[in-house]
């Protein structure tokens, strides 16, 4: 989903601001290194899977005995079928697996319409570079959705996690606690940005409408006319203006991991949500960045959760 050029816009950028351009990647002395690991089942056993990557390589790696898959619920690593795609967490030089992720997908956007009396199908806009996206609400998940999301109709924000069935997306769980207000009504920031702060804090989420592999973020406060897209700079949160190719240094304030990650896309959609994430704590309100699943993973982030408190910096 990134924009073209963007390594060569770090770069120039880093020049003509006169500073050492970063290195994107995890940060040394944030814990033992996680690798995250994408690709389609081959085999698995109790102990053993093996994968076909999006390049077209096969790995094989180990299951760790504490190992836990998700496919929608909890599921034994072994359980995980043959076929489907997968994210795994992976530890020891990245070679023993630790958490799989199995066919999962996140959905967030603006309820567009909603249809169905029992299996409900709700249309979203999912912003101007990500387009219209539609998701099936089983009958047996909609009760703790429509908890969660308590003005479910059209010009409200929409946030769930489920996974993908038959190619369709299956909406199972609530990423956040829908915000109070209408999609284009989002609360003004707080005093504007002055440069004082080395480091902003609140939430970090996911979205899988990444490249498979690629590391990155989606940013809500970039110019326009720098990415072409007419809603950014939209946020709650006293964020700066940054351009595509910036490196945030992005910290899970939770696990204490860190790691320098380029701006690839803009995160219009994530502004929209000035909501909180309580893992560990309590973020201040609004998404600061908006990670692929690689990179979110690769911070100690669980993808079922949605969400870990953040603060970022300059890379």
């Amino acid at each position: 989903m990134g924009y073209p050029s963007v390594e060569r816009r770090r770069v120039l950028a880093a020049a003509a601001l006169g500073r050492e351009g970063g290195v994107p990647g995890p940060e040394a002395g944030t814990g033992e290194p996680l690798r995250a690991v994408v690709g389609e089942v081959l085999d698995v056993s109790p102990h053993l899977i093996t994968i076909e990557t999006p390049g077209g390589g096969e790995e094989r790696l180990v299951i760790a005995p504490w190992a836990t898959a998700w496919h929608g619920a909890e599921v034994a690593p072994a359980d995980v079928p043959v076929g489907s795609m997968v994210l795994m967490r992976a530890m020891r030089d990245g070679r023993v697996v630790e958490r799989i992720w199995v066919d999962t997908t996140r959905i967030t956007g603006t309820i567009l319409s909603i249809e169905g009396r029992r299996d409900l199908t709700v249309e979203l806009d999912c912003g101007p570079h990500r387009g219209h996206r539609t998701v099936v609400i089983p009958y047996r998940a909609s009760g703790r959705l429509q908890v969660r999301h308590p003005r479910f109709e059209p010009g409200y924000l929409f946030d769930a996690i489920g996974i993908r069935q038959d190619g369709a997306g299956l909406a199972l769980l609530p990423a956040t606690s829908q915000p109070p207000y209408p999609a284009r009504a989002v609360p003004p920031p707080p005093p504007a940005y002055a440069g004082a702060q080395s480091r902003i804090a609140g939430t970090a989420t996911w979205s899988d409408t990444f490249d498979e592999e690629e590391r990155g973020a989606a940013y809500p406060m970039l110019e326009r006319s720098d990415t072409g897209c007419p809603q950014a700079g939209v946020s709650c949160a006293g964020l700066p203006y940054l351009s595509l190719g910036s490196l945030l240094r992005v910290r899970n304030v939770c696990t204490n991991r860190s790691a320098n990650v380029p701006v690839v896309a803009c995160g219009c959609v994530a502004g929209r949500f000035c909501d909180r994430c309580v893992e560990c704590d309590t973020s201040p309100r609004g998404r600061i960045a908006e990670l692929s699943p690689t990179s979110y993973v690769e911070l100690g982030g669980d993808l079922v959760k949605g969400c870990f408190n953040a603060q970022i910096g300059l890379g």
